[in-house]
């Protein structure tokens, strides 16, 4: 697979609560070198990214993140202000406490509220795949689909566990038509990368394959 396709298909990241705006500004600046698909980033963060980035670069938030036990009028008011602020795609967490409770009606109507709440920006739903039984995933895959949101993301990254290609491979089985899939989390290389695509994820969420990039550039500078 190109590198430039892999590249393209990358939300890079960077979502540590020590984030510094010199931080975001770096992760801005690669996100645009090397043709990424968005950089994800704190919300606090957004509209001073989207104004240095003035369109040349997608940019994505979190909301309810991590734990997504918010109530949904929060959701709503967090995903309204990101989206405000310049956001172009919102990544939610689902109340995990409600699929324990299999409050299934809760969860659809939330969904739908935050998608409702984006003003037609993106919506990707964080189902936190590592704190979740396979019939409860394949229960969200039905959910995402019937809500109206645009991806099914795997794992926050702070949940215990990222991406497996077991999950992502069960997202393909079991999404919709219309509904892509987001493999974020512990995706370390680009043989991961590679690997997450060819089982269906249109979209990575991650740090480590521009980091992966810039060390091959360097190597070669150095040959």
């Amino acid at each position: 697979m190109e590198l430039k396709e892999i590249l393209s298909r990358c939300d890079h990241t960077l979502l540590a609560q020590t984030a510094t705006w010199a931080e975001i500004r770096a992760i801005c600046d690669d996100g645009m070198k090397y043709g990424c698909a968005s950089v994800c980033i704190p919300a606090s963060c957004v509209k001073q990214a989207a104004e240095y980035a003035a369109g040349r670069l997608p940019i994505c938030t979190v909301i309810g993140f991590p734990n997504g036990y918010d109530t949904t009028a929060a959701k709503c008011f967090m995903a309204a202000d990101a989206v405000d602020n310049g956001a172009d795609e919102v990544d939610m967490v689902i109340n995990i406490g409600w699929v324990k409770d299999r409050r299934w009606d809760d969860l659809l109507s939330e969904i739908r509220a935050v998608k409702a709440a984006c003003k037609g920006k993106l919506l990707k739903v964080i189902i936190e795949c590592c704190l979740l039984t396979d019939e409860e995933k394949i229960r969200m895959c039905e959910i995402v689909t019937a809500s109206g949101a645009d991806y099914i993301k795997t794992s926050t990254g702070f949940g215990g566990g990222g991406a497996t290609r077991e999950d992502v491979a069960l997202f393909a089985r079991h999404i919709g038509a219309g509904v892509k899939i987001k493999a974020a989390g512990g995706i370390a290389d680009l043989k991961d990368a590679e690997d997450f695509i060819s089982l269906g994820a249109s979209r990575l969420g991650t740090s480590r394959i521009v980091k992966a990039v810039k060390a091959m550039e360097k190597e070669l500078q150095n040959v």
